[in-house]
C-alpha cells in the first residue's frame, strides 16, 4: 500500500488496475472463494506491484500538482504574452488601508484575536538560508525576542550618540552638497516662472490702448454649451395690463355693483366674502377710465416708505433714532467688527461663562466676557455683565476701570464715585475720574481730593502740578517733596521753578533724600553754568563722581554719554564737556582707548552732539598728542562743522606736535589761502619746508599757490630749485604743464624730453608730450609718442586709449580697432578698453556690433558698473527699464549704475525719482564729478535757483576730482586755473539729452 500515489492521477490509475486484476481473477477461475485469494495474492505480490507503479511513474509529469514557480508566465516559450486581470492586481485600495477580511475563513483573517496570533507569529526570528546575506547578517534582528536590558538600551544610546556625531561630522558637506546640486538642477532646468521674468516685466510698460487692442480668446465650447437656453424674463409694459382690463375678463376685472355691497364675491363655487367695505382702491384705478396708473403704484410705495421711517425716526430725547436719508448705508455699522467664527464666539461665550459661575469672584472673567462682547457689538450686555463683576469683586481695581470705560460720560463718573468708595488708595481710579472731568477746575478738585487720601503718589502730584499756574505749582511741589522725598522728577521741577539761591538748596536737600542719582549732580551743574559759574561745574562733576562712588553707585559710561549729549542739545556746553573729560576714560583699557575714543566722537556727531564730540577730540588730542591720525579726524571735523578760524588754531597746535605730517601744514596753507591771506599761506609752507626739507608735496602745494596767485616766476624758479633738490616725476610733471598752460610749447618740450630721460617709465609725461604734439597738429609726432609710451608702459589704459582716439581722429578706423583689440590682449578683463571699443562702433554707426562687442564684455567683466551704465543705454527705450533692473542687481552701489539710473527716470520725465537717484549717487560717490553735473544739468530744467545753488554749494565742498566729463574739462590747459564751481557749470553746459 506504501507505493499507492496520493495525487489524482494515481488513484485513477489504481482503480483501473484493481479493475483488470478482478477480470483476470475471474476468468482463471477455480471457486469463487479461491479466485477471491487470487486477487488478494496478485495485489500483494511484489513483481506486479513494481511493473505497475513503474508503468504509472512514467506517465505522470513532473510538475503536476506543484505551485508555478515566481514570475511564471503560461505559454511564454511558444511566444505568448501574459496578462493582468482585476482579481490579480487586487481591490483598488490605498497601500496603507487597514484589510477588512472579518468573513474570511477562519485562520484566513487579519483582525481580532486572528491578527494578534499572527504578529506573536511573525515576531519569531526568521533564521531561514533565504533571509541570510554575507556582510549583513540576518535581516531582522537576531535578539528581538530576548529581555530588552538597560545594558542594551544604554548601548542603544551610545550608538545612537555616534551617529548623530558623525551625520553632523558629515553635515555641512553633505548639505554643501545638496545645494550645489539644487542649484546646479534649477540653472539646468528653469521655472517657468524664471523663463517668463523678463516678459513679465515688460508687461509694465504695455500701455492700456495696447492691453484692450488684445484680442479676446475663442470659446472653444459647442454651440450648445455656449448659449444655453436660461429662462428669459422680460418686463411687461403698462401697455399690456391696460390691454386686458378693457377686454372685460374675470380674473382682471372688478363688477362696480360688488363694490357697492361691500363685499368681493369670487366668480368660483363657495367664494370668499372679504371683509373690506369696498374692492375699488382709490389710487388702483383710474376713476372713470378704468385703467391701472401704474405711476401712482410708484408713488404710493413711497408714500408708505415715508410713513414708516417717520414713525421710528423720533425717540423720547428728540433724537433721530433712523436716518432717512442714510439708512441703508448706516446699516454697515450693523456688521461686526471682529474676524472671527459666529461659532467662536459662542464656544468663546460659553467657556466664560463657566468660569464665571465656577468662580464668581475672579476679575479677569468678567473683564474679558465684557470685552467679547463689546467686540461682537454688544455693548448693553458687556455693560451688564462688567457691573455685575463690580458687585462679585468690589475690591478689583481693573472691574472698576473697565466698568467706567465701558459706560458713557455720566454713568461712567457715577461708576468711578463707586469705585473711590470702594478702593480710596488706588492712584488709577483717581486718575480716570480725572480723565472724565472736562472742566480744570473740577480736575484740579479730584486730584486734590486723592491728594488728601494717597499723598505719597508721585503720579498724582506730577499730574497735579501740571494743571497749577507757575507759583501754585512751585508750594504744591514744595509740599509734594516733603510727601515723595525719593522722588527725582519732583525735587528737579522744584528746582526749576525757585531762584538760584533756592534751587541751589533744593538741590542740596535732594542730594542728602537721594544720594545715588546723578541727575540731581547734571542738574546742579547746568544750574551753576546757567548763571555763570562756569568754574563750579567741573568740580560739581568731579564731587558726583566720587560720591556716587562712595555710595556704591557703579558709572556707566555710555548712560553719562548720553547725559552729556542731552546738556549739548540744552545748550549747557560747559557741563556736557565736563562730563566727557571725567567719563570718558572709565571703563577702557590703554590699549583700546584711541580707538574706543574715536567711534564716540563719530557717534556723537552722528547724534547732533558736536561739543561732546569736540570734547571727545580735545581729550584724545591731551593723552595722544604725537598720534597724526587723531589730529586728522578732529581737523576734518572741524573743517565739517566747525569755523574756519577753530579749524586754524588746531592746524597750529598740529603742526607743533607733528612737524613732520605734511597733510596737516598743507592744510593749514590752504585754509589761510582759501580765506585770501596769501603771505599767511606761504608763511606756513615755509615752515613745512623747515620741517620737512625736500617734501615733493610741500614743493607743489608752494608752486600751486604761487601759479593760482599768478605769480609764475616764483612758481618757476620754486619748480627749479625742487628739481635740483627733490627731483621726482610729479615735480617734472608740474615743470611741464606749467609752461605748456602758460603757452611755452617749446620750453614744455624740453622739459618732457629731459623728465623722460630719468623717468622713461612714467606713463603722465609721454601722455603729455603726445598731447602737445597733438595740439600742434603734428600727429605722426604724437602717435610715435603714444607708441613709445607704450612700449615702455603696455599697462597704461589711458595711453592705449588716447592712442586709438588720435587714429579715430585722423578717420583711421580699422587701425583704432586694432589698437583696442591688441590693449585688451596686454590688459585682459578692463572695462575701460571695452567700453572704449563699444564706443567706437558705435559712433561709426555699427549699432549691431557695439552690442555684440557689449555682451561679449559684460561676460568678461561682469561686476563692472561703467559697462552696465552704458549697456542701459544702448538699449531701446521699452527695454532700457528691464537692463537697468538686471544692472542693479550685478552693480547695487556702484555710482555709475545709479547715475544711470537717475538718467533714465529723467528721460522718462519722472523728476522726484530722478532727484532721488541722483541724491544717492553723489551721496554714495562724492568725488564723481560727472554725477554732480548731471544732477546740476537736471536742477537747471526742473529746479529751483535755490536747488541749482544747493547742488554747486555741496559740489564745491566735495572738490570732486574724477569723472570722463569731468577731467575732460577740469584738465583742460584753457580751464587750468578755474574753480570747482565754474568747470561745474562749463560741464553742465556741454552735456545733451540724447538719452
Amino acid at each position: 500500500m506504501a507505493s499507492v500515489s496520493t495525487t489524482p492521477a494515481s488513484r485513477n490509475a489504481s482503480k483501473m488496475a484493481s479493475s483488470s486484476a478482478g477480470a483476470a481473477g475471474s476468468s482463471s477461475g477455480s471457486g469463487s472463494g479461491s479466485g477471491g485469494g487470487n486477487v488478494a495474492s496478485s495485489l500483494s505480490g511484489t513483481g506486479a506491484t513494481s511493473s505497475l507503479t513503474g508503468t504509472l511513474n512514467k506517465k505522470k509529469k513532473p510538475f503536476l500538482g506543484m505551485p508555478a514557480p515566481l514570475g511564471y508566465v503560461p505559454g511564454l516559450g511558444r511566444g505568448a504574452t501574459g496578462f493582468t486581470t482585476r482579481s490579480d492586481i487586487g481591490p483598488a485600495r490605498d497601500a496603507n488601508d487597514p484589510v477588512d477580511d472579518r468573513h474570511a475563513p477562519p485562520g484566513k483573517r487579519t483582525v481580532g484575536d486572528q491578527m494578534k496570533k499572527n504578529q506573536a507569529d511573525d515576531d519569531d526570528e526568521d533564521l531561514n538560508d533565504t533571509n541570510y546575506d554575507e556582510f549583513n547578517g540576518y535581516a531582522g534582528s537576531l535578539f528581538s525576542s530576548g529581555p530588552y536590558e538597560k545594558d542594551d538600551e544604554e548601548a542603544d544610546a551610545i550608538y545612537a550618540a555616534l551617529d548623530k556625531r558623525m551625520d553632523e561630522r558629515r553635515k555641512e558637506r553633505r548639505e554643501q552638497r545638496e545645494k550645489e546640486e539644487i542649484e546646479k538642477y534649477r540653472m539646468e532646468r528653469p521655472k517657468i516662472q524664471q523663463q517668463f521674468s523678463d516678459l513679465k516685466r515688460k508687461l509694465a510698460e504695455v500701455t492700456e490702448e495696447e492691453w484692450l487692442s488684445i484680442p479676446e480668446v475663442g470659446d472653444a465650447r459647442n454651440k450648445r454649451q455656449r448659449n444655453p437656453r436660461y429662462e428669459k424674463l422680460t418686463p411687461v409694459p403698462d401697455s399690456f395690463f391696460a390691454k386686458h382690463l378693457q377686454t372685460g375678463e374675470n380674473h382682471t376685472s372688478v363688477d362696480p355693483r360688488q363694490g357697492q355691497f361691500g363685499g368681493l364675491n369670487t366668480p368660483f363655487s363657495g367664494g370668499l366674502n372679504t371683509p373690506y367695505p369696498g374692492a375699488m382702491t382709490p389710487g388702483l384705478m383710474t376713476p372713470g377710465t378704468g385703467e391701472l396708473d401704474m405711476r401712482k403704484i410708484g408713488q404710493a410705495r413711497n408714500t408708505l416708505m415715508d410713513m414708516r421711517l417717520s414713525q421710528v425716526s423720533d425717540s423720547v430725547s428728540g433724537q433721530t433714532v433712523v436716518d432717512p436719508k442714510g439708512y441703508l448705508t448706516d446699516l454697515n455699522s450693523m456688521i461686526p467688527t471682529h474676524g472671527g467664527d459666529i461659532n467662536d464666539i459662542k464656544k468663546a461665550r460659553l467657556l466664560l461663562k463657566s468660569v464665571r459661575e465656577t468662580n464668581p469672584h475672579h476679575p479677569p472673567a468678567w473683564i474679558a466676557s465684557a470685552r467679547l462682547e463689546e467686540v461682537t457689538g454688544k455693548l448693553q450686555v458687556a455693560r451688564n455683565l462688567i457691573m455685575k463683576g463690580t458687585e462679585m469683586c468690589p475690591k478689583s481695581e481693573d472691574v472698576w476701570l473697565e466698568a467706567a470705560r465701558l459706560q458713557p460720560g455720566d454713568t461712567a463718573k457715577a461708576v468711578v464715585a463707586q469705585a473711590v468708595r470702594h478702593l480710596p488708595q488706588s492712584v488709577r481710579i483717581y486718575i480716570r475720574a480725572a480723565e472724565l472731568e472736562t472742566d480744570i477746575r473740577a480736575k484740579k478738585r479730584v486730584l486734590r481730593k486723592a491728594l488728601e487720601n494717597v499723598s505719597k503718589s508721585v503720579r498724582l502730584w506730577k499730574a497735579a502740578v501740571e494743571l497749577e499756574e507757575p507759583e501754585d505749582a512751585r508750594i504744591m511741589l514744595s509740599r509734594a517733596v516733603e510727601c515723595c522725598p525719593t522722588s527725582v522728577e519732583l525735587w528737579l521741577a522744584l528746582a526749576r521753578l525757585e531762584t538760584y539761591e533756592n534751587a541751589r538748596r533744593v538741590l542740596n536737600k535732594a542730594r542728602e533724600n537721594i544720594p545715588t542719582d546723578r541727575h540731581i549732580w547734571i542738574t546742579a551743574a547746568k544750574l551753576e553754568e546757567a548763571n555763570g559759574n562756569t568754574q563750579m561745574v567741573e568740580k560739581i562733576i568731579d564731587r558726583a563722581i566720587t560720591s556716587l562712588r562712595a555710595n556704591g553707585v557703579e558709572i556707566n559710561r555710555e548712560q553719562w554719554i548720553q547725559d552729556a549729549e542731552e546738556c549739548d542739545k540744552a545748550g549747557s556746553v560747559a557741563t556736557c564737556q565736563a562730563v566727557i573729560r571725567a567719563v570718558i576714560g572709565i571703563g577702557i583699557e590703554e590699549e583700546d582707548c584711541k580707538h574706543t575714543w574715536m567711534e564716540d566722537a563719530e557717534s556723537c556727531i552722528a547724534h547732533g552732539a558736536l561739543e561732546c564730540a569736540r570734547a571727545i577730540y580735545a581729550h584724545a588730542l591731551q593723552v595722544f598728542p604725537s598720534k597724526k591720525s587723531v589730529w586728522l579726524r578732529a581737523a576734518y571735523f572741524e573743517k565739517s562743522h566747525g569755523t574756519r578760524e577753530s579749524l586754524e588754531a588746531l592746524l597750529q597746535r598740529a603742526v607743533a606736535h607733528c612737524p613732520k605730517a605734511e597733510v596737516l601744514w598743507l592744510m593749514g596753507a590752504k585754509s589761510k589761502w582759501l580765506a585770501g591771506d596769501v603771505p599767511a599761506a606761504r608763511s606756513i609752507l615755509a615752515l613745512a619746508f623747515q620741517a620737512n626739507p625736500n617734501s615733493e608735496e610741500i614743493w607743489l602745494a608752494a608752486v600751486k599757490l604761487e601759479s593760482e596767485n599768478n605769480e609764475y616766476e616764483r612758481a618757476r624758479r620754486l619748480l627749479a630749485k625742487a628739481r635740483s633738490s627733490a627731483p621726482t616725476a610729479r615735480v617734472f610733471m608740474k615743470s611741464v604743464k606749467l609752461e605748456w598752460v602758460l603757452g611755452n610749447i617749446s620750453a614744455a618740450q624740453e622739459l618732457c624730453v629731459e623728465a623722460l630721460k630719468h623717468y622713461e617709465d612714467f606713463p603722465k609725461l609721454w601722455m603729455m608730450k603726445g598731447q602737445i604734439e597733438e595740439q600742434s597738429q603734428c600727429m605722426d609726432k604724437a602717435r610715435e609718442a603714444y607708441n613709445q609710451g607704450l612700449k615702455k608702459c603696455p599697462h597704461s589704459i589711458p595711453l592705449w586709449l588716447l592712442l586709438s582716439r588720435l587714429e579715430e581722429k585722423a578717420g583711421q578706423l580699422t587701425r583704432a580697432r586694432a589698437i583696442l583689440e591688441k590693449s585688451r590682449l596686454k590688459n585682459p578683463q578692463n572695462p575701460e578698453l571695452w567700453l572704449e571699443s563699444v564706443r567706437l562702433e558705435y559712433r561709426a554707426g555699427l549699432k549691431n556690433i557695439s552690442n555684440t562687442l557689449m555682451a561679449k564684455a559684460l561676460q568678461e567683466c561682469p561686476n563692472s558698473g561703467i559697462l552696465w551704465a552704458e549697456a542701459i543705454f544702448l538699449e531701446s527705450r521699452p527695454q532700457r527699464k528691464t537692463k537697468s533692473v538686471d544692472a542693479l542687481k550685478k552693480c547695487e552701489h556702484d555710482p555709475h549704475v545709479l547715475l544711470a539710473v537717475a538718467k533714465l527716470f529723467w528721460s522718462e520725465r519722472k523728476i522726484t525719482k530722478a532727484r532721488e537717484w541722483f541724491l544717492r549717487t553723489v551721496k554714495i560717490e562724492p568725488d564723481l564729478g560727472d554725477a554732480w553735473a548731471l544732477f546740476y544739468k537736471f536742477e537747471i530744467q526742473h529746479g529751483t535757483e535755490e536747488q541749482q545753488e544747493e547742488v554747486k554749494r555741496r559740489c564745491e565742498n566735495a572738490e570732486p576730482r574724477h569723472g570722463e566729463l569731468w577731467c575732460a574739462e577740469s584738465k583742460h590747459i584753457h580751464n587750468w586755473q578755474k574753480k570747482i564751481g565754474e568747470i561745474l557749470v562749463l560741464v553742465a553746459a556741454k552735456i545733451k539729452n540724447t538719452f
